[in-house]
């Protein structure tokens, strides 16, 4: 019998695009995976019309059976102590991206990135930001050019009321982690786009 596969999935502050984040953890439950939820700072303390923080995280440890990771000093031992295989940022927002792009660490979510690629393991990430064919499309360059860096194909979710924003496909999260776990990155990177 295989052991089951170890997953990080890390929430930062994309707040519309929860629901659809945890009908993939679902999946990857279903799976037979073992989740450990980690929420950036945003994520865990902001309520907003999407729903409150407390709601999210009763959730997420439902769902898991596992406490939210949601401190710098949690997310430490990640990588220390190999909690993970492989750990996935869905939703990634803009912010996260550029923290990730410049090596700052300064919330659980980046913590948990920094100390899980020290043991060389893939980092999946799943964008979902207003600005990624903008601000945001210099860090997305950068980090496609790193190693163990994955990302979640995505497609324009609205070209013409939105004509940069970016949104991942959250259904190919699961598709992508496997992809990236035999060290592959998951094509076409970009899909066509969405209706809007």
């Amino acid at each position: 019998m295989t052991k089951p596969i170890r997953a990080g999935l890390a929430l930062t502050g994309s707040f519309c695009t929860f629901a659809r984040v945890l009908r993939v953890l679902e999946t990857l439950l279903q799976k037979g995976y073992e989740v450990t939820p980690i929420l950036s700072y945003n994520a865990g303390s902001l309520d907003t019309r999407f729903g409150t923080a407390a709601e999210w995280r009763e959730k997420l440890e439902a769902l898991t059976g596992r406490p939210v990771i949601d401190s710098l000093v949690a997310a430490e031992p990640i990588g220390p102590k190999a909690l993970f295989d492989v750990l996935a940022v869905a939703p990634c927002t803009g912010n996260t991206l550029a923290k990730l792009a410049h090596g700052v660490t300064d919330t659980p979510v980046t913590m948990a990135v920094k100390s899980h690629l020290r043991g060389e393991k893939p980092v999946v990430l799943a964008v979902s930001t207003n600005d990624a064919l903008s601000g945001s499309a210099a860090n997305i360059g950068a980090l496609l050019s790193r190693r163990h860096y994955y990302f979640v194909p995505m497609r324009q979710d609205a070209p013409l009321a939105k004509p940069r924003s970016l949104v991942a496909q959250m259904e190919l999260l699961p598709d992508t982690i496997e992809a990236a776990l035999a060290g592959s990155q998951l094509q076409p990177i970009l899909l066509e786009p969405g209706q809007g």
